[in-house]
C-alpha cells in the first residue's frame, strides 16, 4: 500500500513519491550526529519517535540528534511565561525512550534546544532556569525565531515576529541572560536580515550563536527572479558573520520551499547527485567563510523531507564532503556538533555499530 500524502507546516510531504528513488549507503561507517530537526504532532501528520527512529535508521551511522524548537507540546495551561517547558518535558521524555537501548544505538535528541521569550527582558531567566531544570542533562539552549520579511507569502511561521527583533533592547537585555547560564542561541532569521545577526554577535561575543540553515537565503516571491542579486548579497554578509568568532553555522536547510529550488515538483526525487550539484555552491562559500571547525551538517527533519529523504540527503552532504581530509569531515559530520552542543563525545568515540555487532 503506498503512503499517503501530508502537510507539515504549510508543505506537502509525499511519502509515495519520496520512495521513486533509493541509493545504496555511501561510507556507512562515517559517524553523525544530527543537529537539528523536530518533532510534532500536527493532524493529519506526525512526526515523533518512531518516524524519526525509521529516518535516522535509513542506513548512516547516526550516533546522536539534537532536536530543535518548533513550539510543539507547549502547556495549554499554567502562567504562559513558562508554555514553552512542556516542549522540553516531552522531548526529554523522548530522550529518554532512545537512552534506554531499546531502540537501537543512536540516542536521538541527546540534546535540546527550546524556547524562552527574551523580549520578556531580565525576566525571561526565570523560563530558563525551568527549561534547564526540565531536562537537567539535555537542555542546551533556545531558539527565538526572528525571521521577518516584509513581502507576503515569505514566512511560513504562524505568528511571524516584528522586524528587528534581534536589535530590540528588552530582547538584548533578555539575551544577556544567556551565557551566564551557560546556553546558546540559536538564530533563524533570512538573508536580509543577516546585519542584525551581525550586530547581535558583536553585542554579546561571550554567546555562542549557532546561525540556522545558512542564513535563510530567500528563493521565492519577490527573490524568485532576483538568484544572481540574493546570491551576491548573501555571500558576502556570511563572510562578513564569519568574522564573528563566536558564531557558528549548520549546513542545509536547502530543501524549504524558501530556496525557491522547487524540487518537489519534479516528477522524481532528486539523486544525491543532483543535490550536491544544486547545493554546493552555497554550503562551499559557508565553509570557506567559517572553515569546518564552525560548520555542522543538518537535516532540518522533517521540513526538508519536502524535497529528499533522509538517506539522499546525508548521501549528498558526503558527496560534497568528498574532498575534505577525515579530520574535516569529522568535524563536519558530528565533531562541531559535539563540540557545540556539549554533547558526550563518546557517542562519537566509538567503532561504527558494523564493528561492534
Amino acid at each position: 500500500m503506498s503512503k499517503p500524502q501530508v502537510s507539515v507546516k504549510g508543505h506537502s510531504i509525499n511519502e509515495a513519491w519520496l520512495a521513486l528513488h533509493d541509493e545504496p549507503v555511501i561510507e556507512p561507517d562515517l559517524p553523525i550526529v544530527d543537529p537539528h530537526h523536530h518533532l510534532w504532532d500536527q493532524k493529519p501528520h506526525s512526526y515523533l519517535f518512531h518516524e524519526l527512529l525509521a529516518d535516522v535508521d535509513s542506513g548512516h551511522d547516526v550516533r546522536a540528534t539534537v532536536y530543535v524548537d518548533c513550539a510543539a507540546m507547549y502547556r495549554a495551561d499554567g502562567n504562559p511565561a513558562f508554555a514553552s517547558v512542556g516542549e522540553v518535558e516531552f522531548v526529554n521524555g523522548i530522550a529518554a525512550m532512545s537512552a534506554s537501548g531499546s531502540y537501537g544505538r543512536a540516542r536521538l535528541c541527546v540534546g535540546i534546544v527550546g524556547h524562552a521569550d527574551l523580549t520578556r527582558g531580565g525576566a525571561a531567566r526565570d523560563t530558563l532556569v525551568r527549561l534547564i531544570q526540565a531536562a537537567p542533562e539535555r537542555f542546551k539552549g533556545i531558539r527565538h525565531m526572528g525571521a521577518y520579511d516584509p513581502n507576503p507569502g515569505i514566512t511560513s511561521l504562524p505568528t511571524p515576529p516584528p522586524p528587528g527583533l534581534y536589535g530590540d533592547a528588552r530582547f538584548r537585555e533578555g539575551f544577556a541572560t544567556l551565557a551566564p547560564l551557560g546556553l546558546s542561541f540559536d538564530a533563524w532569521l533570512y538573508h536580509p536580515q543577516l546585519d542584525d545577526l551581525i550586530g547581535l554577535a558583536d553585542a554579546f561575543p561571550e554567546t555562542t550563536i549557532i546561525m540556522d540553515h545558512m542564513g535563510g537565503r530567500i528563493g521565492i516571491g519577490a527573490y524568485a527572479d532576483k538568484s544572481a542579486e540574493v546570491d551576491a548579497l548573501w555571500r558576502g554578509k556570511i563572510v562578513e558573520i564569519a568574522k564573528r568568532p563566536n558564531v557558528v553555522v549548520k549546513l542545509g536547510g536547502f530543501g524549504m520551499r524558501l530556496n525557491g529550488f522547487r524540487l518537489n515538483e519534479a516528477p522524481r526525487p532528486p539523486s544525491s547527485e543532483a543535490l550536491a550539484t544544486l547545493w554546493r555552491p552555497y554550503i562551499e562559500s559557508c565553509l570557506d567563510a567559517f572553515g569546518p571547525a564552525r560548520c555542522m551538517f543538518e537535516s532540518n527533519f522533517p521540513v526538508d523531507k519536502l524535497s529528499c529523504s533522509y538517506k539522499v540527503l546525508w548521501h549528498a552532504f558526503k558527496r560534497i564532503a568528498a574532498g575534505h581530509t577525515p579530520e574535516d569531515k569529522r568535524l563536519l559530520f558530528a565533531g562541531t556538533a559535539t563540540r557545540v552542543y556539549r554533547l558526550p563525545g563518546a557517542l562519537i568515540a566509538c567503532p561504527p555499530a558494523a564493528a561492534t555487532a
